[in-house]
């Protein structure tokens, strides 16, 4: 199956139900407009294809994108697009705007300078002419007039087509447009007519006398205007009132304004293209006027638009050509100056594609590498040719990979670890009691929290006998399966002595001398035991106890602590050791507690123990409560004043009440 089957494929799966029908309606739409089908079916039909066009687009933007953008090379060259091709687009069309707009505006300045320039040489003329015939007897002004209009068409016939110069002795609308001044030069609009005026006033023995210089705007004036533009059309506007149905196509300050007649330059055309990028540049541009209308009425003011159009090459030649000689030598340095731009440009654009195919080059080797790791092959290394970053992240992921069997392999052991504490820590559950003894009196509690998996404190309770029970407990030196292991000995070790007959009998210093031998022989030389064991005959009221190197249990009688600290050395140090067994009477009703140190040891956020006497004071304050309670709380207490959840050692307390 060749790729573009495959991609039509997938294209056509992940099409939807509304995605086929708009589909189907586009296509539809389409054969209606090439068969030409009229009709309100078919037009409507043909509106829904437009729509269906537009959310297909949507479509398949969005399924492209995800597509393209996958890949980091797409994704690289898309940034590349915005972050340098998109401001350049920008940044030209900016100029490209700016000149058309700086174009308009010297094409504007050029025809109105033009106009200008005439009117100013109507105001020089009009000015010479009174003061050459300003004492001229009335009478012959018609042979002046004649005179003048010969003269005017030998010097200015090409510029001022048409020039009257006549002579009134009446000077109010002088007065009225040059708003009571003695000369006025400018546009005149009557009606639709342009006129360019120039009136002067001569004052004399006889009064005042206005020569006018009137040059009517025709097609043939504007031909010969701003010859750097193209066709020139000036527009005289139409004032309309609120109410006319006339369509404004100006609004000003002064009001709405319509078109009039417009004056079109005589052969004037658009100028051909100077080289291929010469587009033509529309111009409009207002012209103040003064307007006066059939009654007599002047308006100042009155706008006139001038619409023409220009080629910016004739426009760029007529701003050089100020330059003069110049002008060669500052177009070759531009051209010089954009060739150097260009050759830094696609310099840049090298550069770029170098960068990027070095980039997606490393990170696709990188993506093979994983796929190598996915598929379970750890040997896969990949290729590091550069010192740069890549490189070092090649470097890293090779590092990676080579240390992931290393991880496996420690996992693997880790597992194996777990499963065999996990095995030691059910073997030490059997360990413990599971049933408590049942000697008449006595009621026996216990709890023994470990720091790790496996804990590497003892306790233990054994009946001997109907009125005889045995309470031991013990602290191993480490942590963890050794010391469970070693706690294993000494209960097997501890329970061989105590199960047999007579054993209620036997001296607790004989037995724990025992259990030291035992341990010093079957033991290594840096592993002991703090002991100690009690035994109680609920009958007489009698314990005896030795304490082995193990913190004092105490017992609680009325708010008062007797310790039991008599007894010896640790177990499994020194085999001739030598214990001494102590007894006492137990009063009623009282309690014995015992612990290990991790139940004293632990510090506050001063660094101050929790501490036998406080151990003590908690169990004082709860005496009264049943054994389980009494175990709780001072479990409880110890890991209130630790503050924190976290032990650092075995944690484990008994208690036992004499009834």
């Amino acid at each position: 199956m060749n790729p573009l089957t495959s991609s039509l494929q997938l294209f056509w799966r992940r099409l939807s139900g509304f995605d086929v029908v708009a589909l189907v309606i586009f296509a539809l739409g389409v054969v209606a407009t090439v068969a030409e089908l009229s009709g309100s079916a078919f037009s409507f039909l043909k509106f829904l294809a437009v729509l269906c066009l537009f959310y297909l687009l949507f479509r398949m933007i969005g399924w492209w994108r995800s597509r393209l953008l996958w890949s980091l090379r797409n994704r690289l060259i898309v940034a590349y697009l915005f972050i340098a091709l998109v401001p350049i687009l920008l940044i030209v069309t900016l100029v490209g705007l700016a000149g058309r707009i700086l174009y308009s505006q010297l094409g504007a300045y050029l025809l109105y300078e033009d106009i200008q320039a005439r009117t100013d040489s109507l105001a020089d003329m009009a000015e010479h002419i009174a003061a050459a015939h300003g004492p001229m007897a009335r009478g012959n002004e018609e042979e002046l007039e004649s005179n003048l209009a010969a003269q005017s068409h030998v010097v200015h016939d090409r510029e001022l087509p048409g020039l009257k110069i006549t002579f009134s002795d009446d000077a109010t609308l002088l007065q009225k447009v040059a708003k009571g001044g003695d000369a006025f030069a400018g546009l005149v609009q009557e009606e639709d007519k342009l006129s360019l005026v120039s009136l002067r006033a001569i004052h004399g023995k006889e009064g005042v006398r206005v020569v006018q210089l009137r040059v009517q705007v025709t097609p043939e004036l504007l031909s010969a205007i701003a010859p750097d533009v193209g066709a020139i059309q000036l527009n005289p506007m139409r004032k309309i009132s609120a109410g006319d149905p006339e369509t404004a196509i100006y609004q000003s300050t002064d009001g709405k304004y319509a078109a009039g007649e417009p004056i079109n330059a005589k052969a004037r055309v658009l100028q051909p293209q100077g080289f291929w990028i010469d587009p033509a540049v529309s111009v409009v541009s207002r012209l103040n006027s003064v307007y006066i209308g059939r009654d007599g009425k002047v308006e100042h003011d009155r706008p006139v638009l001038a619409v023409t159009n220009a080629r910016p090459s004739r426009l760029s030649a007529r701003i050089f050509n100020s330059l003069g000689e110049l002008r060669d030598s500052y177009l070759l340095l531009f051209i010089i100056v954009g060739i150097v731009f260009l050759i830094i440009e696609l310099a840049a654009l090298v550069t770029g594609i170098s960068m990027t195919r070095t980039i997606t080059t490393a990170i696709a080797d990188l993506y093979q590498a994983t796929q190598y790791v996915q598929s379970g092959d750890l040997t896969h290394r990949v290729r590091v040719d550069r010192r740069d970053q890549l490189g070092v992240l090649g470097e890293s992921f090779n590092l990676m990979t080579g240390s992931i069997s290393g991880l496996i392999e420690e996992q693997k052991q880790r597992q194996r670890l777990e499963n065999e504490i996990s095995i030691a820590r059910e073997v030490q559950n059997q360990l413990f009691p599971k049933r408590l003894p049942s000697v008449p009196g006595v009621e026996v509690e216990a709890i023994c929290k470990a720091a790790r998996s496996v804990s590497g404190d003892y306790y233990d309770f054994i009946q001997l006998t109907p009125t005889h029970i045995a309470v031991a407990i013990a602290d191993i030196s480490g942590k963890g399966i050794s010391a469970a292991l070693l706690m294993a000995s000494l209960q097997a070790a501890l329970r061989s002595q105590l199960l047999m007959v007579g054993s209620e009998h036997l001296g607790t210093d004989e037995l724990v001398s025992r259990l030291n031998k035992h341990l010093v022989r079957n033991t290594a030389d840096d592993r002991f035991a703090t002991f100690f064991i009690c035994v109680y005959d609920s009958e007489t009221r009698t314990l005896r106890y030795t304490n082995a190197g193990h913190l004092p249990s105490f017992l609680l009688s009325q708010n008062h602590a007797v310790r039991l600290d008599k007894g010896g050395m640790v177990l499994g140090v020194y085999e001739e050791s030598e214990y001494e067994e102590n007894s006492l009477m137990v009063p009623h009703d009282a309690v014995l507690v015992g612990y290990s140190d991790g139940l004293v040891e632990p510090e506050n956020v001063y660094g101050e123990e929790f501490g036998i006497r406080r151990l003590q004071e908690a169990a004082v304050r709860v005496q009264g409560a049943p054994p389980s309670s009494v175990a709780l709380s001072l479990m409880t207490a110890a890991e209130e004043w630790a503050g924190s959840a976290e032990q650092a050692d075995d944690m484990t307390v008994i208690v036992a009440r004499m009834k």
